[in-house]
């Protein structure tokens, strides 16, 4: 014969039996949609070495040409890594004859850095 152990039961209608108190607010949805495109955006190697190459010069601009120098890349892949992170709003892009010139967005990396320490 098998015995039956009857386990005690918890009061979950109590307020504090499952959860505690936020210490301070969460993300808000429409915010959250928003930082995650921005990490989509991110999350690809080629656009973090673009980013890279871009605030590694001093001014914090690069000509196309400075990055399809150094990216083992096509250029039309290139150019489509740079409207993601131009439409992102982490560079900037200025037409300079020919060329197209990308800057950084000041402060646009330090928002998502920010977002992401107080996570």
């Amino acid at each position: 014969m098998t015995s039956t152990q009857t386990l005690p039961l918890t009061d979950i209608t109590q307020a504090d039996a499952c959860s505690s108190p936020l210490a301070r607010a969460a993300i808000a949805p429409d915010h959250a949609d928003a930082l995650a495109r921005s990490l989509k955006a991110l999350a690809d190697p080629a656009r973090l070495r673009i980013l890279s190459i871009v605030s590694a010069h001093t001014d914090q601009e690069a000509c196309v040409c400075d990055l399809t120098d150094q990216l083992t890349l096509s250029q039309p892949t290139i150019s489509h890594h740079l409207k993601v992170l131009v439409e992102a709003g982490f560079l900037s892009r200025a037409k300079r004859g020919t060329w197209s010139y990308y800057s950084l967005v000041p402060g646009s990396l330090n928002a998502v850095a920010g977002v992401l320490a107080a996570v």
